[in-house]
């Protein structure tokens, strides 16, 4: 295994009860999370859902079973973050299907339920409005790009999987996917220069 990496340390401290570890752990991969929930969901999820509602969730299901958060590796826990962004993406669809409104969910501490967890959100407008842009502009270049191309971005450089996990779920040989990869960084970084979307 790799040296602890500065994420490991502050699992280590979120673990050991440091709230504020763990909030810089959940902000420092908010930008990732995004986008790949964003993509998770697909063009009509989205309508229905709000893929910052779903990041939430997703953080509030994590702060609840941190303990059993076993660091692997330095892509560890965006891949676990991913796992749970499933799970809740799932469960919103269930929720759809039996008439549920999606708020139910997320039940944050409030008179009607004042065991829930404390929203701990202290960043100002001003930065969320920056943060928010600079995520529509990601998606805005992802979504200029092909599909696979698209794919093996948020395989490789959001999910963090090794070109090995990437061909298994592709169906590709290593080299294929790797070929593939760097395509598609490639015209990734074209649409970037070129002030494409």
């Amino acid at each position: 295994m790799d040296a602890p990496s500065s994420t490991f340390v502050l699992l280590e401290k979120a673990k050991a009860g440091d709230a504020d570890a763990l909030s810089r752990i959940f902000e420092h991969n908010r930008r990732r999370l995004t986008v790949l929930v964003h993509f998770k969901l697909g063009p009509r999820e989205r309508q229905l859902a709000e893929t910052e509602d779903v990041v939430q969730e997703v953080y509030l299901r994590a702060f609840r079973a941190i303990d059993r958060f076993q660091y692997q590796s330095p892509g560890s826990l965006i891949r676990w973050l991913s796992s749970i962004a499933d799970h809740v993406i799932i469960d919103r669809g269930r929720y759809r299907a039996r008439g549920r409104r999606a708020g139910e969910e997320a039940r944050f501490r409030s008179e009607s339920n004042p065991q829930g967890p404390e929203p701990a959100d202290s960043r100002t407008p001003s930065r969320l409005l920056a943060q928010e842009e600079a995520v529509a502009r990601l998606l805005d270049r992802l979504n200029a790009l092909p599909e696979d191309y698209r794919r093996a971005i948020l395989m490789a450089k959001i999910e963090g999987l090794s070109t090995a996990e990437m061909a298994g779920q592709l169906g590709k040989s290593r080299e294929a996917v790797a070929l593939l990869a760097f395509r598609a960084v490639k015209r990734f970084r074209a649409i970037c220069e070129g002030g494409q979307p």
